[in-house]
């Protein structure tokens, strides 16, 4: 089983394609060097403590292991999701005092959704064994047709256990869970945990590639589902969390320390010309 398959669908619909709600549109016109708009930011300046843009973020509640056997409480509580005043906003995975753990996962659905562009965000994730931070998008059909058959296009996850690693991958229908189509950037030494470093997927009709710090390492086209639906052609939210434990990352164990933090700086949305 995969996280993805139990998933809040309280939110309502997401957006049609592009962006919706003011405070998410850049001004008009506004383009980067390489000819793209952007629709949507959010550098998470704010006082210290504040709840990040409602404008842009609504929040998954619950527990139930979200179908891989997580142990963490999603919440929209300050204590797991808030600005630190230094212009990041801060997401913490803690194990509460009766040993339970609890963490907060932020999503766009409902407020915008995109299709096509480049979609980043530049992060320092979290360490330590059963700790599984992600920025990932669903796609916004989800209520209609369940998962895998919406699509999903993961542009970072990592588990706790591979601390110089990141995987970037996509599911669908016939390629979902342990079968999803990735691959996986190492850094040469250190750990992803010890800096901040951008993540990003460029997206095209037909293509979706994927890089950490402007360096292109994945790259995945129709005929890599070998005959199996390509569903990446149509508009996606964006996803932000740190879960806990599961049957990917295993769990939390005695070199675990508690709290731990996922900083984001910034998350852009471009659109391509």
């Amino acid at each position: 089983m995969d996280r993805r398959r139990l998933l809040t669908l309280g939110l309502g619909a997401a957006a049609a394609l592009g962006v919706s709600g003011a405070a998410l549109l850049a001004p008009e016109g506004a383009r980067a060097a390489t000819g793209r708009t952007l629709l949507a930011a959010d550098e998470f300046d704010g006082p210290a403590g504040s709840a990040p843009n409602p404008g842009i973020w609504r929040y998954d509640r619950g527990g139930g292991g979200w179908g891989n056997g997580e142990l963490e409480v999603y919440t929209d509580s300050r204590r797991n999701s808030a600005l630190d005043g230094n212009g990041n906003l801060v997401i913490t995975a803690r194990r509460e005092a009766d040993g339970s753990y609890s963490s907060a996962r932020l999503t766009s659905q409902g407020t915008y959704s995109v299709q096509y562009g480049r979609v980043e965000a530049r992060i320092r994730i979290p360490r330590g064994q059963g700790i599984w931070p992600a920025f990932w998008m669903l796609g916004a059909d989800l209520p209609q047709v369940g998962w895998p058959a919406c699509g999903e296009i993961d542009v970072m996850e990592n588990i706790g256990r591979e601390p110089g690693t990141v995987h970037g991958t996509v599911h669908g229908p016939g390629y979902s869970g342990a079968e999803g189509i990735g691959r996986a950037a190492t850094l040469p030494s250190g750990a992803f945990a010890d800096a901040f470093h951008d993540y990003a997927v460029d997206w095209r009709p037909g293509s979706i590639t994927w890089s950490v710090d402007g360096t292109v390492y994945h790259s995945v086209t129709p005929a890599d589902t070998n005959g199996d639906p390509w569903v990446f052609d149509k508009p996606f939210f964006v996803v932000l969390n740190v879960a806990v434990g599961g049957g990917w990352p295993g769990n939390p164990d005695a070199t675990t320390q508690f709290p731990q933090q996922m900083l984001v700086d910034w998350v852009r949305v471009w659109q391509n010309a």
